[in-house]
């Protein structure tokens, strides 16, 4: 909403009317393709260096 409302200016009516896929295209406009999702290796190297805490029950 804040990108919608910020950068592309568009009133309550404007947002609230747009599909998913025209707010995204707007979104690719002004910032570019999105990039790919991870590659497995780099997500599991991730996890490895921020682990998620362990439960304390």
């Amino acid at each position: 909403m804040g990108f919608a409302f910020g950068v592309l200016r568009l009133s309550p009516d404007g947002f609230w009317s747009m599909t998913p896929r025209e707010l995204n295209c707007a979104l690719e406009a002004v910032c570019g393709s999105a990039v790919g999702v991870p590659a497995r290796n780099d997500l599991d190297q991730l996890m490895e260096r921020f682990p998620d805490p362990q439960n304390r029950d």
